[in-house]
């Protein structure tokens, strides 16, 4: 069954005991246009550049009418307000992001499934023994892992144990999700979330040294930098815009201005595509090569 992070988000909101009826009509009506951007996904003919051409152009009609048509101008003073918070915009770029990954767009993909999507995400992994004579006991294994708004990985089971035989009561066993590209999206992406993500791409790359770390942003709230400087593997800036200012980002003509200005870019999107299917086609690394190349890497 597909993943639908922003449909989940989208019914969590129904949920919530601030929502009034009014807003909870709201996202009914919302719902309904979700279906149709979904089944209009499902229904594209054709391959490579055109399918996303075709999939960027649903996606911006489905986040005109949610985010201008009724959050701008019909949503509640709490709905303006904690749509970020509640996550209804991010989450339509964590949805559209599955959608890439699709043998109609990318090539190449392996024959047996991959973990995709918004993930809790493998960093690293610690022993902690309390003392020597803990060394023949239950190994004590810490793994740290952070949430992703999107991943290509696959999940790895583990037992580890001092008994070369795997004694239950000697064995820590588990699971982790390794994410070998990993995407962050961002409405709005100021410093302090440059800052935190690069961070994060960081602890990801000390997890699995060959993954990629990429930043998906709709509007940009910082002064651009060289994410060479950092682990970040590149900052994708989606709508080719700055964020509103404060006093414009709730009045609906403002909103619908930047949006008919600036469309999610379908340039961009395949920008991202061809990070994507240069890395899947890649040999990440390959020992037997570095005499034939005359280098390690």
């Amino acid at each position: 069954m597909p993943l639908t992070p922003h449909l989940d988000k989208l019914n969590a909101a129904l949920r919530n005991q601030k929502c009034d009826n009014a807003d909870r009509e709201l996202l009914q009506e919302v719902i309904t246009h979700y279906t149709s951007w979904r089944a209009g996904v499902t229904a594209i003919q054709g391959e490579g550049k055109e399918v996303v051409a075709e999939m960027t152009r649903l996606l911006n009609l489905y986040k005109d009418e949610l985010e201008v048509e009724i959050i701008a101008k019909k949503g509640s003073p709490f709905l303006k307000r904690q749509k970020g918070q509640m996550k209804l915009d991010s989450s339509v770029l964590e949805e559209f992001l599955i959608d890439l990954v699709r043998p109609q767009i990318l090539k190449g993909l392996p024959s047996f499934p991959l973990t995709v999507g918004p993930n809790t995400a493998f960093m690293s992994l610690s022993f902690t023994p309390s003392s020597v004579n803990s060394l023949n006991e239950r190994p004590e294994v810490t793994v740290k892992v952070k949430d992703q708004d999107f991943v290509i990985g696959k999940n790895i089971h583990y037992r580890l144990s001092p008994d070369p035989l795997f004694a239950s009561d000697k064995t820590t066993a588990g699971s982790l999700s390794l994410a070998v590209l990993a995407a962050e999206c961002k409405v709005n992406l100021d410093k302090t979330m440059f800052q935190e993500a690069a961070g994060t791409a960081a602890r990801l790359k000390q997890g699995c040294p060959h993954s990629q770390y990429y930043i998906l942003n709709e509007y940009l709230d910082m002064t651009p930098e060289d994410c060479r400087l950092t682990s970040i593997d590149n900052v994708l800036l989606l709508r080719h815009a700055k964020r509103l200012p404060f006093e414009k980002r709730t009045k609906y003509a403002e909103v619908r201005a930047q949006h008919q200005a600036h469309p999610i870019d379908p340039a961009v999107v395949w920008l991202f595509v061809e990070k994507m299917q240069a890395f899947i086609s890649a040999v990440w690394y390959d020992p037997a090569a570095a005499l034939r190349r005359g280098a390690f890497i």
